[in-house]
């Protein structure tokens, strides 16, 4: 018997230029892999075997052999290129089909320069995970199959390999409305005290639970939140000015994410195990993130779940260095919902992973948001923020001044005024609107008020009547509002505060039914 990892298939990419990792298991003695006229082989432990290929340069179409006594596999139309791992949730998930002029670019889809293995979403092992393995394989670029395919992803690709001229891979590892913690250990998660609750809390709910009672449960919640999801995806298509309130009211409550068991979606390193594990430690270029809005209930912990989310993977995958490209929240409200100031805390929280944990990049993207509609379709600016990242920190193809929008990077006051200074803004800063907007400061009370805002070269002055005596700052410190200040190249200041002392905090925890998977 000779078994390997279904992400092993026709058609896949493997990534140029790296020692690419091989295995699976054989009740053989040895195994030999061949390709491109490079032979390797290797012994095996327990049924298990593992090995290296030695980097190969862009191209192909190759064709891999591996044998193990008397059985063979043989994979074809492989090609070398760049492969990328596309994780998060909702927003990493919208599909091609049915983002921004998605129909269009589906129907008109032809050529070899990107392709995609989704990882099957089950979230439990067992034979439902085993059986829609089976049936997965890498897809080519067609009308018939991108459609599916992540938005974000398909554009950081597609322009990626414009930039390259080479295939690039993606592997789809994500799932809408999942916690970061979904994709992280039971081991990990539990080394830091602080991002614990989230065990804590899913085995306290399943201490005492009655398996079999659950599994009826999570059957009844299925047919229920399918009939759900299908109702309030077809109001938000069709209704002029749509609102969750008149939608639950319409179409009953929103019961998502379900009883919370072993078969939870959300629980806590399920994903890891089901979905993620699956594929590693399949040789990568780098990862990109999109995620955040579902940890938005414990906004000042999520720096530490994101920063072990990198650290998880890149142990798994035995790199500390591999890149992880990273998008910033863009804004959103819901329509009646209060402004909790909680996605503030998720932006500043992915600003400091960028700052403080190496070989990472930040998309910032406040400018894609959509009010009232929590899953903005435009995402090709998105997939091109990816890339100009991946282009500078990965592929040295960039400059600074190409990729970074302004980014706040110090102060000092002058009296009542208090002078904004921002780097990666050496060509100066835009507002695109007749005054420039979002801007607040504060003294010793800690009070904030809107303040006046000039711009001046790379920097902001700002200005309130009812502050005197000015100690802090923040920019689009808030879930939602008018994007105005931008770089010369196009890309939205990030926003910030200038202090982490200030007094702020979050007024309260969103619904999260608004978290909708359709």
């Amino acid at each position: 018997m000779l078994k390997m990892p279904v992400v092993f298939s026709d058609s896949m990419v493997l990534q140029r230029n790296k020692n690419i990792a091989v295995w699976g298991e054989s009740d053989g003695d040895k195994v030999t892999v061949e390709i491109n006229g490079c032979i390797v082989e290797t012994g095996t432990i327990n049924g298990k075997w593992s090995l290296y290929l030695p980097p190969m340069q862009a191209g192909g179409p190759y064709t891999m052999t591996v044998k193990s006594g008397g059985d063979i596999l043989q994979y074809n139309d492989i090609m070398a290129g760049e492969v990328w791992l596309a994780g998060g949730q909702s927003n990493m998930e919208l599909e091609l089909q049915n983002s921004k002029d998605g129909s269009s670019i589906v129907q008109n889809a032809s050529g070899d320069n990107v392709r995609f293995y989704y990882v099957p979403k089950v979230c439990w092992e067992g034979e439902e995970l085993y059986q829609a393995e089976a049936e997965s394989s890498w897809d080519k670029l067609s009308p018939g199959t991108c459609g599916r395919w992540s938005a974000v992803a398909y554009h950081f690709a597609n322009k990626l390999s414009e930039k390259l001229g080479v295939t690039v891979g993606i592997i789809g590892c994500n799932w809408g409305g999942t916690s970061a913690s979904c994709w992280i250990s039971r081991e990990f998660l539990g080394q830091d005290n602080r991002i614990a609750s989230y065990l804590k809390e899913y085995d306290e709910i399943i201490e005492n639970q009655d398996f079999e009672e659950y599994l009826k449960e999570m059957e009844e919640y299925t047919i229920y939140q399918a009939e759900f999801d299908k109702n309030v995806s077809n109001y938000y298509a069709t209704s002029p000015n749509p609102t969750w309130e008149e939608a639950t009211s319409l179409f009953g409550e929103n019961r998502y994410p379900g009883p919370v068991g072993p078969h939870s979606v959300n629980r806590p390193a399920g994903l890891y195990e089901s979905m993620l594990k699956r594929v590693m430690p399949y040789t990568l270029a780098g990862f990109l993130y999109y995620q955040g809005e579902e940890d938005d209930h414990k906004p000042y912990i999520y720096y530490e779940l994101l920063s072990t989310l990198v650290r998880q993977w890149r142990h798994d995958w035995k790199d500390n260095k591999l890149p992880f490209m990273l998008v910033q929240l863009p804004m959103f409200r819901s329509d009646g919902e209060p402004d909790y100031q909680n996605w503030p805390f998720i932006r500043e929280a992915q600003m400091k992973l960028y700052e403080t944990v190496k070989n990472t990049g930040i998309a910032v993207i406040l400018d894609c948001g959509e009010y009232n509609n929590i899953h903005p379709v435009d995402k090709e600016p998105v997939g091109e923020r990816l890339m100009l990242q991946a282009m500078y920190h990965v592929y040295g193809g960039a400059g600074e001044e190409e990729v970074y929008g302004p980014v706040y990077s110090s102060y000092f006051v002058d009296g009542r005024k208090m002078h904004i200074m921002f780097k990666y803004a050496e060509t100066g800063l835009k507002c695109k609107a007749e005054e420039e907007k979002g801007f607040e400061i504060a003294g010793a009370d800690k009070k904030y008020y809107p303040a006046d805002a000039v711009i001046s070269g790379n920097s902001v002055i700002l200005e309130s009547d009812k502050v005197k005596a000015p100690l802090y700052a923040r920019y689009c410190w808030t879930n939602y509002s008018e994007v105005t200040l931008f770089g010369a190249n196009g890309i939205p200041a990030a926003p910030f505060r200038t202090s982490t002392e200030d007094g702020a905090e979050y007024t309260g925890s969103r619904n999260t039914g608004l978290i909708v998977t359709h």
